[in-house]
């Protein structure tokens, strides 16, 4: 996720890739106050959840903080992965990460808000197969994302959603059709997979 830090270059710390080719790797990133990195448990159910679905997948990482989902999913087989953060030491570092793997080809990082990302998209762009959406919490930004994708070509019946929240959704929180297919909590995240469709 992304935070909103007062000072840029507080600390950083590593998270482990858990699966996949780079498995046990180590990956440099920047904390934050406010950065909630997904924790190594809740990363191990998600891509349990997406084993299916990764290998070749095209994603996009919106809220992207540490890259970990990312890295993850580029790990696991995923084809290509769309960083966005506006944050820019964060693109920066997660772009560095990427060099360090040799994984720049297959990484976009784009430096803009959630919003302003997708707004030039939504209306002509084809769907991404898997995004990951764990912004910070105690913002509209969820919902705000939530209701740009719904209402955009980036999603359909096939695209699979991460979401975490502050608490479980229900699909009343969704767009028309959308559909809850995982969830569970952990500690203070509830995190969801939604099956996204076409409005």
């Amino acid at each position: 996720m992304s935070p909103s830090p007062k000072n840029p270059h507080k600390s950083e710390g590593r998270i482990r890739i858990i699966g996949g080719k780079w498995r046990g790797r180590q990956i440099k990133v920047l904390m934050h106050p406010g950065l909630r990195p997904t924790p190594d448990r809740v990363r191990e159910t998600l891509f349990n959840w997406l084993a299916m679905h990764i290998v070749g997948a095209k994603c996009l990482d919106l809220f992207a903080g540490t890259g970990a989902l990312g890295f993850e999913a580029l790990s696991r087989g995923a084809k290509q992965v769309i960083f966005v953060d506006k944050y820019p030491p964060i693109i920066e570092s997660i772009a560095n990460t990427a060099k360090l793997l040799q994984a720049t080809e297959s990484c976009e990082f784009h430096r803009a808000s959630a919003i302003s990302f997708l707004e030039p998209l939504k209306d002509n762009n084809p769907p991404f197969d898997i995004i990951f959406l764990d912004p910070p919490f105690g913002t509209p930004l969820l919902s705000q994302s939530i209701a740009a994708l719904g209402g955009s070509t980036l999603v359909n019946n096939r695209t699979l959603l991460y979401i975490e929240a502050p608490v479980p959704l229900t699909e009343n929180d969704l767009p028309e059709h959308w559909e809850i297919i995982r969830a569970k909590t952990a500690g203070e995240v509830a995190y969801h997979l939604v099956r996204g469709a076409t409005i």
